[in-house]
């Protein structure tokens, strides 16, 4: 799971109208809503020209790319999988449409996401909901641990 999580980041290195700014420490975590192994999750951030439904369509063909089945091809919900790329905020915007949901809607009620989100940002403001480090207590019994740092925080 790290190596196709650093796959991921080195696809996203190489998005065009995108740079990848930091990517935090790798963490692992227990499944919610589902079974199976330990998740790795980290997040990244990055800055891009694209619009919001570019972007998720470049992360999806990401995640085909590094062997991601889709739903529908015999894949149950919340099932174990190489890698899910998610787009949890872009700016301040606000978007609720089939495809997309800005913020990501269950960002601000998962430890495996707060923690790695507030690493490269303190103080981020999830729009419509407030600062995430307000949220973090609230998740306190959710098992995140430290798996790994980044070769380098900030990515050059």
């Amino acid at each position: 799971m790290v190596e196709s999580l650093k796959a991921a980041f080195d696809s996203l290195r190489s998005l065009e109208q995108s740079e990848l700014v930091a990517v935090s420490p790798f963490y692992k975590s227990a499944p919610i809503d589902a079974t199976g192994p330990d998740f790795v999750n980290a997040v990244a951030k990055l800055e891009t020209a694209l619009e919001p439904y570019g972007l998720l369509l470049h992360l999806l063909d990401i995640e085909l790319m590094l062997g991601r089945k889709r739903r529908g091809q015999g894949q149950k919900k919340n099932a174990p999988r190489n890698v899910d790329l998610d787009l949890l905020l872009l700016g301040d915007m606000i978007i609720q449409s089939t495809p997309l949901t800005l913020p990501h809607p269950r960002l601000h009620q998962r430890a495996f996401v707060l923690k790695p989100l507030l690493d490269l940002a303190p103080e981020i403001l999830i729009p419509g909901q407030g600062l995430a480090s307000d949220f973090i207590k609230a998740v306190a019994d959710q098992r995140v641990e430290l798996l790994e740092e980044p070769a380098e925080r900030s990515v050059p």
